[in-house]
C-alpha cells in the first residue's frame, strides 16, 4: 500500500465518485478505478459498497479514510520539516542521569522557549547504550561521557565535569598509598563513570571485591553515606544532594579529574534540531559559575 493510493482512495470519497475524483486528480477513470480495485484486493476487504454507478463508503473504507486522513497530514508535515528555516518535529535525546539532573534543566527550558515546534523527547541511560541507540536510529543526539569510541559519530564536547571520588564523612583521607575500598558503587557496565573508576583502581594496582551497580545518583549517594562503599561522580550532582554533609569528597589525580562530556549523533545526520541545541548547551555552558567545594579529603 503506498501514500499515492490512500490519496486517490481519499479523493473518491471526497469526491463523491470515480468520475470527479479522476478530474480533480488529473488522471482517467480508468486509472483510478484500477487502482482502488489493486487497493481493496491488496487489502482483502471492500472499501464502497457499489450500488450501479453510485459508490457508497464500506465501514472498512470508513476505518482507512481515517488513515489516509492522518497519514496525509503526517506526509505535508515531513515536507515542511525538511524544507523548514527552523527546527521542528520529533527530536529523541539520549542522556546520562548526571548531566539530565543537573546540566539540563535550564537549558531544556530554554530550549522549549525557543523552539517550540519541536517536541523533545528525552531517554536517559549509561554512555555505551545510548551510543548504540544512536547509531540504530532509536535516538537523534546523546549526551555521553568519555572514554567512549567517536568513530562512528559526529560530536561536539558541551561540559567538562570535574570528578571526584565520594565516601562516608568518617572515611580516612585517600592519598597515594591508601588501600582501594573493597566495594565501588555506580551505574555498572556501560556507564564511563564506573569505567573511570575501575581505571583509577587499577592504576593503584587493585581491583575492589565488588561492585554495587544502582539506578540513580540519589541510591548511589544514599548507599555511600550508609558507609557501603565508594564512588565517582561530578561534583556538581552534589549540589543537589540533601545528604551531602554526610559525604567525605577525595580529588582525583591531576589528569583523571576531569570528563568531557560530549553530544555525540551519526556520522553525516546532523539536524536544524542538534544545531540549536548545540547552542542553547554552548551558551548556558559558557555562563555557568564556578561550583561550591564541599568537604575535600587531603
Amino acid at each position: 500500500m503506498e501514500l499515492s493510493d490512500l490519496k486517490i482512495f481519499k479523493a473518491v470519497v471526497d469526491e463523491g465518485g470515480i468520475t470527479k475524483a479522476a478530474d480533480k486528480l488529473l488522471r482517467v477513470q480508468s486509472s483510478v478505478t484500477t487502482r482502488i480495485k489493486q487497493l481493496e484486493q491488496n487489502l482483502g476487504v471492500e472499501l464502497f459498497i457499489r450500488e450501479g454507478k453510485r459508490l457508497h463508503v464500506s465501514p472498512a473504507g470508513r476505518v482507512l479514510l481515517d488513515y489516509a486522513v492522518r497519514l496525509e497530514k503526517l506526509a505535508e508535515e515531513a515536507r515542511s520539516a525538511v524544507h523548514e528555516q527552523s527546527p521542528c518535529g520529533t527530536f529523541r535525546l539520549g542522556s546520562m542521569e548526571s548531566s539530565a539532573a543537573v546540566r539540563l534543566p535550564a537549558p531544556l527550558t530554554e530550549y522549549h522557549r525557543l523552539y517550540p515546534k519541536v517536541d523533545l523527547q528525552l531517554t536517559t541511560g549509561k554512555s555505551s547504550p545510548l551510543a548504540r541507540q544512536v547509531l540504530s536510529g532509536d535516538l537523534d543526539a546523546a549526551l555521553v561521557a568519555e572514554p567512549i569510541a567517536t568513530e562512528p559519530f559526529d560530536y561536539e564536547p558541551v561540559f567538562v565535569e570535574d570528578m571526584v571520588l565520594v565516601t562516608r564523612i568518617d572515611h580516612p583521607p585517600i592519598g597515594p598509598d591508601s588501600s582501594v575500598p573493597s566495594t565501588i558503587i555506580g551505574f555498572g557496565h556501560g556507564c564511563s563513570y564506573h569505567r573511570r573508576l575501575e581505571m583509577w583502581c587499577e592504576s593503584r594496582g587493585a581491583m575492589p571485591t565488588r561492585t554495587m551497580d544502582l539506578a540513580s545518583y540519589h541510591a548511589i549517594l544514599g548507599c555511600v553515606v550508609a558507609g557501603m562503599g565508594m564512588a565517582l561522580l561530578p561534583r556538581l550532582v552534589l549540589e543537589a544532594f540533601p545528604g551531602r554533609d554526610q559525604i567525605r569528597v577525595h580529588e582525583m589525580p591531576a589528569g583523571q579529574d576531569k570528563a568531557e562530556t560530549l553530544l555525540i549523533w551519526r556520522k553525516g545526520a546532523g539536524s536544524l534540531k542538534i544545531d540549536a541545541l548545540l547552542k542553547v548547551l554552548k551558551a548556558g555552558s559558557s555562563a555557568e559559575t564556578a561550583p561550591k567545594r564541599l568537604v575535600v579529603g587531603a
